[in-house]
Formats: structure tokens, C-alpha cells, sequence
């Protein structure tokens, strides 16, 4: 028994498979694509600058022109972001051991997963896909949890 032959012309599958009921039709995911692409620029060209302001002023030594930790200002304790400025600063000179000094949790964690979420973000929306920048509740309570313990263990630590 043959079977019938389809009427009209027939789309040919792309490359990796049939495409998901979901996914964005050609005009969508270039908007997509336009969208990420300006949002991609326009943090790196906040950031570009500011890295480079960065770059030339030591935040080890006292006097530089930089923003305070508002929390430590107010109770004199080190919140879990204390030293992400000097831990930016001695990754750009290439200071690891001085960065993981500064801090260690936001070194060891911090910056692995925001440059692995970030990543993905560039590249779903590269291909076209929405991927929304968002933590989950589990997500959001171990960050937590972890940002609650390395503080209290760092101001006990001294």
C-alpha cells in the first residue's frame, strides 16, 4: 500500500530536528535577538567604563573615590558583598589569591554562576529564544541561605 502523496508544498525539516509547537515563528525570533543584542550592548557599555575607571584606581588604598557599602556604613558589619569591588579589582590585575581574599564566596560562587546564567541568556537569545533572567524559589532560599551564613561567618571571623 503507498502512501498518499501531500498537497501543496511541503517545508522541509530544519537542521537538528522537528521544531517545538512553541517556538517563535522568523519575525519573533529576530526580535529577540534585536531585543538581547541592545540589552548585551548596553550593559557592556555601562560596564566597559566603569571596569576601566576601576582599573586605574586601587580600592586597597584609602581616599579613592568609590561608593561605600551602605550596610557596613550603618552597622559596622561586612555584608556578603563587602570586597566584590576589591575582589573586581585584583581579577582585573590578575590577583587571584588577593581576589579570593576579598572574597572568597563570591569568587568560589558568585562569579561562576552569573557567567553561567549570563551565558546562556547571550545565547538563547542569539538563536531566538526568550530566556528570562529569573531564580526560582529554591534558587532564591539557597542563595539566600548561603549569603546569610557566609556573612555571619565572615564578621565572626573577623
Amino acid at each position: 500500500m503507498s502512501r498518499p502523496e501531500p498537497r501543496g508544498p511541503v517545508a522541509p525539516l530544519p537542521p537538528g530536528g522537528p521544531v517545538p509547537p512553541d517556538a517563535p515563528d522568523g519575525r519573533e525570533a529576530a526580535a529577540v535577538r534585536r531585543h538581547t543584542v541592545r540589552r548585551a550592548s548596553l550593559a557592556l557599555g555601562i560596564g566597559a567604563p566603569v571596569a576601566g575607571y576601576l582599573w586605574n584606581t586601587n580600592p586597597h588604598h584609602p581616599g579613592q573615590l568609590l561608593l561605600p557599602c551602605p550596610f557596613r556604613w550603618a552597622t559596622g558589619l561586612q555584608c556578603p558583598f563587602c570586597g566584590g569591588t576589591r575582589m573586581a579589582y585584583d581579577l582585573m590585575h590578575g590577583d587571584v589569591a588577593g581576589a579570593f581574599h576579598d572574597n572568597a564566596v563570591l569568587l568560589a560562587l558568585g562569579v561562576p554562576t552569573v557567567a553561567y546564567v549570563l551565558v546562556r541568556w547571550l545565547a538563547a537569545g542569539l538563536r531566538g529564544q526568550r530566556r528570562p533572567l529569573r531564580l526560582t524559589a529554591s534558587g532564591n532560599a539557597v542563595a539566600l541561605g548561603i549569603a546569610a551564613v557566609w556573612m555571619v561567618a565572615r564578621n565572626l571571623i573577623g
